[in-house]
């Protein structure tokens, strides 16, 4: 799975991709667990084999803001740690017990120190992650809740059921009763 998903990118050859997958290491993460904790340093990159994640941030009032979801099949780290090797603001929790593939940045360094196409890579991954963090944001400041509630069902409606309403409803900018509303209104 995860050579398939590093092969639909078109830019790592087949020496590339075996170089990485000697680096790789299987971690499994109960439900409830984090796979990092604010103020930790990002030192790992992890591929979802199984499983749903939560980020989130504390707000200047103390409460859980979850401005993130990543699912099966995709790389998470805490990116702006990762990159400048500073302790994170966020917090990435499991919602579902998890199976995960990771490697270390020393590892992912040495990768792109001697692959020149891991560099292009992780670039690619750099570009798609702004365009996400972008269409994120002008989403909650564009669309009425619905409309972002409707493009969640849309796109991950096989995943809906395993996030709890509260993060449901903090991942969308609104409150728990509002989102019950709209809930009730496409009839779920």
């Amino acid at each position: 799975m995860l050579r398939k998903h590093l092969q639909s990118f078109q830019i790592l050859t087949e020496e590339d991709m075996d170089a990485f997958m000697e680096f790789v290491t299987p971690l499994s993460i109960k439900k409830g667990e984090f796979l990092i904790n604010e103020g930790d340093i990002s030192k790992q990159i992890a591929y979802i084999q199984s499983g749903i994640f939560r980020s989130f941030y504390h707000s200047s009032e103390e409460e859980e803001v979850t401005y993130c979801f990543t699912f099966q099949d995709r790389l998470i780290t805490a990116y702006s740690s990762w990159i400048t090797q500073l302790p994170t603001s966020e917090n990435i929790q499991a919602l579902t017990d998890m199976e995960l593939l990771v490697v270390s940045k020393e590892h992912i360094n040495q990768l792109e120190a001697t692959y020149p196409n891991w560099v292009a890579f992780f670039k690619h991954i750099a570009e798609q992650e702004y365009i996400n963090m972008e269409k994120r944001v002008f989403m909650l400041q564009r669309e009425s809740a619905e409309i972002r509630y409707q493009d969640l069902l849309k796109n991950y409606p096989e995943y809906l059921h395993h996030i709890p309403l509260h993060y449901l409803a903090s991942y969308l900018g609104i409150t728990q009763r509002h989102l019950s509303r709209i809930r009730k209104d496409i009839d779920f």
